[in-house]
């Protein structure tokens, strides 16, 4: 269907055929999933019409073939106008092939990969029957105690917009249309929910406009221009107004300054969520709110169909603002091609085939190696020799629970578990395993036996961390330790005296004390995905040279936070060479500086950086300037460097970051060879917003930054005149 003929349908449909198209229910409301019982109770409870949910545009959470083909055909049966369902999933890190959580997609800095990773993720979710997934997630964070920091790739507004980009590239493809195995990405969550107050997930969110600009909504922005089809409200408030009902945010900047004419999705529930926000007093205000704010279709409550024709009788609501949402609407599935096949790409042979192939897992096992951050490793006790006499011990020895928040269709039980995996490659030497403890328990039993199994052995492997429930949403913490029953099983097998290597499963950045001292190398796995325990395997045997680098800073402590590379001078600030001094900026039992920063990450070989070289000592605005270093590998391994460029504006109209990352190269070397990092940087990149918002940059003095993460940097400076 062209455009006019679209509008033609929109005219076509009763009031109450309209307001139905924006609303989203999951799948028991409909006839054909096979879940009997399940269709009256909800639609009492929600107070929804057969009415409704006969005319409804989309659902939410149904996924397989036959199940989605069933349920679109019974639909098609009831349509007057022969308009199809949508149906929509969150598809996050993968749908049965599960990759890892999107932190440690980032910590790969490997945009091609993630954009991979997507692709697949569209392919087997299309074939399922799905049509759009919630993600990607591009929310900045700054605080590991919010559980969701796992869905995000990091603190920093650059490197997050290129994986924004690269997400919303694999799932949509070129053409959603002539690509039936490509799925329509819905951005989220806009916008600053990664700013909740103390990491309490649905939180406040406040901060100042300029902030909101600078920092958070970078991201959400490069998804719109990679072309994402829809846009979720966040849960949060923005400047004091739930995001569901913030006309500024969704009407004058998303819709009028970004021009952003795609499908608007509110969170679950969010709009009704309004009356528990004090931002609406009942449904009926709730709706009122969110229709003028642009919101298309309402996601899980009911304020829509029961008060939108009445705000429209009553002249509150201009029934164009209803024409435009479901014109919208209609626009996507034309452009997924349901007029033309409503069954879309949904096939349950091809399904069988695709889910969880042995190609998909090959790229979810590559994208895991990728995604491990060796983050110490003292005496060379990694990588493992093959002959190596290995104690592994701890909970997620041998755990399949390393799928992590989110995993679609993911299965734990087909999981490669760590254990298996390592005594597969270490067949020149022993692996004996024990649990040593449960994720939050530990017995005197369990004790005894991790300290046999350690007698028998020359080193000493950990395998630890949190269970999938203690992050993801609604998986917020105040103490981000491992738990008490682990650091306990640290303790007593460090009293052996042995080398002790820890891999670490986790969907947040950790405080690691009790863990990080008390082990020769620590290995930061996260979330791996389905692969994981080859792809870990694989990494602590050497078989792979691990090269990620962290996006967000590990604190010392919770009382740091937050704590991130970014961030501005203060007018006293601290000497670290004066630490005794009282009146600066500091804590009295801290360091300020986090354990360990942005961008850091070891490799099993070693890097030297030469002398760096800046073009020119002066920059116009037409007038670019190169940077370039030289690093040399000199250890015994071939290994990728990934080498950063940071800028600092010395003086602006608005304090600037003490760094910002403006770029980064990645030199894969052998041992003893050479390659040369280069830069180009221009005036664009040094622009900011300033206190009356305008984008511009400031003329004088910038400090070039360059080195292997955010804190060990060679230096320079240039002019910009």
């Amino acid at each position: 269907m062209n455009n006019e003929q679209l509008l033609d349908l929109v005219k076509q449909m009763t009031l109450e055929e309209k307001t139905a198209q924006l609303l989203q229910l999951t799948a028991n409301f409909y006839e054909g999933t096979n879940v009997e019982g399940q269709i009256t109770g909800p639609m009492e409870e929600m107070g929804i019409t057969e009415q409704s949910v006969d005319a409804s545009g989309s659902i939410l959470g149904l996924s397989g073939a036959q199940a989605i083909i069933d349920v679109q055909q019974a639909y098609m049966k009831k349509s007057r106008l022969g308009i199809p369902l949508l149906f929509m999933a969150d598809v996050v890190h993968g749908f049965k092939t599960i990759f890892p959580i999107p932190l440690a997609i980032g910590c790969s800095w490997d945009t091609d990969l993630a954009e991979k990773s997507a692709e697949i993720a569209a392919r087997e979710s299309a074939v399922s029957g799905l049509h759009v997934t919630f993600a990607p997630m591009v929310d900045l964070v700054r605080d590991p105690r919010w559980g969701r920091v796992m869905e995000t790739t990091g603190e920093d507004p650059y490197l997050n917009s290129l994986f924004s980009a690269a997400f919303v590239r694999g799932y949509q493809g070129d053409s959603l249309k002539d690509e039936p195995d490509r799925l329509a990405a819905c951005v989220k969550h806009f916008a600053a929910y990664g700013a909740a107050e103390g990491g309490r997930d649905y939180n406040t969110v406040d901060m100042s406009e300029r902030n909101l600009r600078e920092y958070y909504l970078p991201a959400y922005k490069a998804a719109l221009d990679a072309g994402v089809e829809m846009v979720m409200a966040s849960f949060n408030t923005v400047d004091g107004i739930p995001a569901s009902g913030n006309e500024k945010l969704m009407r004058d900047i998303l819709r009028d300054e970004w021009g952003f004419d795609g499908v608007l999705i509110s969170d679950w529930a969010s709009i009704r969520e309004m009356i528990a926000h004090g931002a609406a007093e009942d449904d009926r205000e709730a709706a009122y709110r969110a229709i003028r704010a642009g919101v298309d279709i309402e996601m899980m409550t009911p304020c829509y169909v029961s008060h939108l024709p009445e705000l429209i009788q009553s002249g509150e609501v201009e029934e164009k603002l209803i024409d435009e949402a479901v014109l919208r609407i209609l626009q996507l599935k034309e452009k997924l091609g349901l007029f033309d096949n409503p069954i879309r790409a949904a096939d349950p042979e091809r399904e069988s085939e695709i889910v969880f192939s042995k190609e998909h897992r090959q790229v979810s096992y590559e994208l895991a190696t990728k995604s491990a951050v060796l983050l110490k490793n003292e005496n060379g006790v990694l990588p493992l020799q093959p002959e190596a006499n290995v104690a592994l011990i701890g909970p997620f020895a041998q755990s399949e629970d390393i799928l992590g928040w989110w995993s679609c269709e993911g299965v734990k039980e087909d999981a490669v578990k760590l254990g298996s995996a390592l005594q597969e490659r270490l067949h020149d030497g022993q692996v004996h395993i024990a649990q040593g403890s449960g994720v939050h328990t530990i017995t005197a039993e369990q004790i005894a036996e991790a300290l046999e199994t350690a007698s028998k052995a020359d080193l000493i492997v950990l395998a630890l961390g949190e269970d999938a429930e203690m992050s993801g949403e609604g998986g917020s913490r105040t103490d981000i330790r491992l738990p008490a029953a682990q650091l306990e099983l640290v303790k007593q097998l460090k009293a052996t005296g042995k080398p002790i290597a820890s891999v670490i499963f986790n969907g947040r950045p950790l405080d690691l004390h009790g863990l990080f001292e008390e082990s020769d190398a620590v290995l930061e796995a996260w979330f791996p995905g389905s692969e994981g325990g080859a792809a870990i395997a694989d990494v602590l045997t050497g078989v792979v040279n691990p090269s990620a680098r962290l996006t967000m800073s590990f604190p010392q402590s919770v009382g740091q936070i937050p704590v991130y590379y970014n961030h501005f001078n203060t007018g006293r600030p601290l000497n670290p060479e004066k630490t005794e001094e009282r009146y600066v900026s500091k804590y009295i039992d801290s360091p300020n500086e986090p354990l360990l920063p942005f961008g850091y990450g070891l490799s099993y070989t070693t890097f030297e950086y030469g002398d760096l070289e800046v073009s020119s000592q002066e920059m116009t605005a037409n007038q670019p300037i190169s940077i370039q270093v030289r690093v040399t590998n000199t250890g015994q391994r071939a290994g990728v460097e990934t080498v950063q460029l940071y800028v600092r504006d010395v003086s602006g109209e608005v304090v600037r970051p003490m760094r910002e990352l403006k770029g980064y190269a990645k030199l894969a070397l052998a041992p003893g060879e050479s390659g040369t990092a280069t830069f180009s940087l221009n005036e664009k990149q040094l622009r900011y917003h300033h206190s009356d918002l305008s984008y511009r940059s400031d003329k004088g003095t910038f400090q070039i930054f360059v080195g292997p993460n955010s804190r060990d940097t060679l230096e320079s400076t240039f002019k910009l005149v």
